[in-house]
């Protein structure tokens, strides 16, 4: 089943705000609607959007400044962004556009005519997506991006993390229940991440079941350590109770066991001479925990 796209809007206008988010509802959208340019930035940190609709004039801080702190940040300085305005003004359009706008609409607009906007900036966007459609973490291009920083960099660490046996999983439980466990795993980083305390680290996928978390020398064992015990506490609840109760009890009893990998690598261990080398590396260090 697709992904349905997700648009987030910042408008402080109510009636507007109500009247967008009941419209694009109806087109089959996820829609989040917030009257504030702080709030709008909470939400992003959370979730990250495929598009945000974003008015300049709001109560505390305008479309523009949150358009920069978007910007500043490597997870949301790709997501498009669609100006709502009543300002006709060539210099505000201008700066705008500057900022990494995708598109300006000045109000009132007419709602046929944003939709096919949408449409099209979803359609650009969908062409390589920047995150992972279970997680939310970066992939693809951005991933990418991060990846080929390193290649001219010497001061970092990167824990590798590799999920196993997830093929057989899914065809015993479903590829909702499979779907579960990289949202989850995909959570657990984030939580261990934030937890040990290292702002500039970077989680991101090299596919589905291959993660990897850029961080600083002296964080990477830590994280390592704490991603260990959280996935060993968590894989009972990825099954049902039943079956996984019955195979603690009896080995013999065949249930589609899943297995965690982690590796680290550091620059100082070997180099890289390419991209395609270093991804290579980040699978190859992977060993079962």
């Amino acid at each position: 089943m697709a992904q349905v796209p997700y648009i987030l809007i910042v408008e402080d206008q109510a009636n507007t705000a109500e009247m967008l988010t009941s419209y694009f509802e109806a087109q089959g959208y996820e829609v989040t609607a917030v009257g504030w340019g702080k709030d709008a930035i909470k939400i992003v940190e959370k979730k990250v959007p495929d598009l945000i609709m974003l008015d300049i004039r709001l109560p505390d801080i305008d479309g523009y400044e949150v358009c920069r702190q978007l910007r500043a940040h490597r997870r949301t300085e790709h997501v498009p962004i669609i100006f709502l305005t009543e300002r006709r003004e060539r210099g505000d359009k201008l700066t705008g556009l500057e900022l990494g706008a995708v598109d300006y609409i000045t109000k009132p607009f007419d709602v046929q005519e944003l939709r096919l906007r949408v449409r099209n900036v979803l359609r650009r966007s969908s062409l390589e997506r920047l995150s992972h459609p279970i997680t939310s973490l970066p992939a693809a291009s951005l991933a990418d991006e991060r990846l080929r920083e390193l290649l001219t960099s010497s001061d970092w660490s990167l824990l590798s993390v590799g999920l196993r046996g997830l093929k057989k999983f899914a065809e015993a439980y479903g590829f909702v229940a499979r779907d579960d466990v990289v949202r989850a795993v995909g959570l657990m980083l984030g939580h261990v991440v934030n937890e040990v305390g290292d702002p500039d680290a970077f989680i991101g996928h090299l596919d589905d079941v291959n993660l990897f978390v850029v961080v600083t020398v002296d964080k990477v064992k830590q994280i390592q350590d704490a991603l260990t015990v959280r996935l060993d506490e968590a894989m009972a609840f990825f099954y049902p109770r039943a079956d996984w109760e019955a195979g603690q009890k009896d080995p013999s009893v065949k249930i589609p066991r899943m297995s965690v990998a982690m590796g680290v690598l550091k620059p100082q261990d070997q180099s890289f001479a390419s991209l395609e080398d270093l991804k290579k590396a980040i699978i190859h260090v992977q060993r079962a925990v």
